[in-house]
């Protein structure tokens, strides 16, 4: 069973603050602003409280504090600071750390307070691309350096697909505006990977188009069903790791004589394994480099 992660070594910081260790030691023992344990081999590890610290401590350094005044200021004083400069800052410059803050302590109430004061200066288009974006690429860099654990990555991933999906359905109550074509979300077989689909899911509805979500792991055979569904579909798919390298040419083949020529439909792909496609794409399919391709398609529609 996988463990919360509660101890960590400075490499480990290093990773989740972007600071350093060398730095990081200098201002240990210049300043005494973190107290390590040390274990029987004299490694340095620090707790959740010194992890949360040194995060505050950043978030203030890299926005013009003098690290001598930081560190005469109490835990309160750090805090509201930390408090004061977030209500004026860009949504990249704060609300990283502290979603990051909310992951290691798994506390959702800051990170639904994040999200909230987030809405409250952007659109949930630019939270998704300057903030949930850079923070999921994040996580699999620090989960491969075990800064992370398992646990900590489902929770903050769990709670970025929940404001998607109470996005979505927010929308989903509002009339729709466009009735000339209905797009089919899905992942192929064996593709669990569902957040830029679930992403995408949102950019649809707010375009005004009627949205059927199917969701992971679905085989063409499957999509035969939608035939009776009426207007044109426009079926949308999200290539992370499936179908693979030498698998894509012959997926898309497939799809195009089981399912593009019996029904009024094109395909729209995007994703890792796109770039490995070799053969010309079959008619009526389209595929894009980047989710910002694919909003600036809708709303050209």
């Amino acid at each position: 069973m996988d463990r919360v992660k509660n101890s960590f070594t400075i490499k480990n910081l290093e990773h989740l603050s972007g600071i350093k260790a060398h730095t990081i030691r200098i201002w240990e023992k210049r300043y005494n602003l973190f107290e390590p344990q040390r274990t029987e081999s004299n490694i340095r590890m620090y707790d959740l409280e010194n992890l949360q610290k040194l995060l505050n401590v950043t978030l203030l350094y890299n926005n013009g504090y003098k690290i001598s005044k930081i560190a005469a200021l109490s835990q309160h004083e750090v805090t509201e600071n930390v408090h004061n400069l977030t209500i004026n800052k860009t949504a990249d410059d704060w609300s990283i750390g502290l979603f990051k803050l909310a992951m290691i302590n798994f506390d959702q109430r800051l990170f639904t307070k994040t999200f909230n004061e987030l809405l409250d200066q952007f659109s949930f288009r630019e939270v998704f691309k300057n903030v949930f974006i850079p923070l999921m690429n994040e996580l699999g860099v620090l989960w491969q350096t075990n800064s992370i654990s398992p646990s900590h990555e489902h929770f903050i991933t769990s709670l970025v697909k929940q404001k998607i999906h109470s996005m979505c359905e927010a929308l989903q109550l509002q009339e729709t505006r466009r009735n000339d074509r209905r797009f089919v979300l899905y992942l192929p077989d064996n593709e669990i990977h569902e957040l830029g689909l679930l992403y995408l899911q949102y950019e649809v509805l707010n375009s005004g188009f009627q949205c059927v979500f199917l969701g992971q792991s679905v085989p063409i055979a499957s999509l035969k069903n939608l035939v009776d569904i009426g207007e044109p579909i426009t079926f949308m798919s999200y290539f992370t790791i499936e179908p693979i390298q030498e698998k894509i040419d012959a997926y898309l083949n497939t799809f195009s004589s089981e399912i593009i020529e019996n029904i009024e439909c094109d395909l729209w792909i995007l994703g890792y394994q796109v770039q490995f496609i070799k053969e010309e794409l079959p008619k009526k399919v389209r595929a894009f480099r980047s989710i910002d391709e694919v909003t600036d398609m809708l709303s050209h529609i």
